[in-house]
């Protein structure tokens, strides 16, 4: 009696040096565009600003979705890297500044980033593994500093997202203007989370000027 066998499956093939080239070049313009203009960029769009054919950017990428996913599964590790970091500070304080700075840093740099992750079901399909390990270590990070007394004990893990979108919204507006503005309004944010405080945290930028916030609004 013969034995069965059970058929291999083929390994995925490496690609080409070219074409692996090209990927990257794609996935480089991706990052460039949907930082500075969002998500509502066309696959077209990134092919022409790579130097690549339209033809080559959708046999690299089956369509956007897919590419939103590889452009922006890095940039979702590295806020995972950024919640363990902030974890293992000493200070629970200190931890929960360190996150609400890096990442508002990370979504000030990248329109796209704040809409993968918070705004849009765009590019959800490999973000979501990723965000199940991320809101957790966020929980995790507001806990710890309200077991310590330092974080107001009303404060949800729900608020992290709106507080970086409301943060967004400035540095959206004011980008060409003072683009590091957001900085100012998240320390008079973060003073506001405090569960005590002995006296105002000075702000790191100044106010808009009459003239920058009439530049602002137009």
């Amino acid at each position: 009696m013969s034995r069965r066998t059970t058929p291999k499956t083929p390994e995925k093939r490496p690609l080409r040096a070219d074409a692996e080239r090209n990927r990257r070049r794609l996935i480089s313009a991706g990052q460039e565009l949907f930082a500075e203009r969002g998500l509502d960029v066309t696959l077209d769009d990134i092919a022409r600003h790579a130097g690549v054919g339209v033809g080559t950017a959708y046999r690299r990428f089956a369509n956007r979705e897919e590419l939103i996913e590889a452009v922006f599964e890095d940039a979702l590790q590295h806020l995972i890297d950024l919640t363990e970091t902030a974890l293992a500070h000493e200070d629970p304080w200190e931890g929960l500044v360190q996150i609400f700075t890096a990442s508002g840093d990370d979504f000030a740099h990248s329109r796209g980033l704040r809409e993968v992750l918070l705004e849009s079901a765009q590019g959800k399909a490999r973000s979501n593994a990723l965000q199940e390990r991320l809101t957790p270590n966020l929980s995790a990070i507001l806990t710890r500093a309200q077991q310590a007394g330092q974080l107001r004990d009303d404060i949800e893990p729900t608020d992290f997202p709106l507080i970086q979108l409301m943060l967004g919204t400035v540095t959206q507006h004011t980008r060409t203007v003072t683009p590091d503005l957001w900085k100012r309004y998240l320390t008079l944010i973060l003073d506001g989370l405090r569960s005590e405080r002995n006296a105002a945290t000075p702000l790191p930028r100044p106010a808009l000027t009459p003239e920058e916030f009439d530049r602002t609004v137009r």
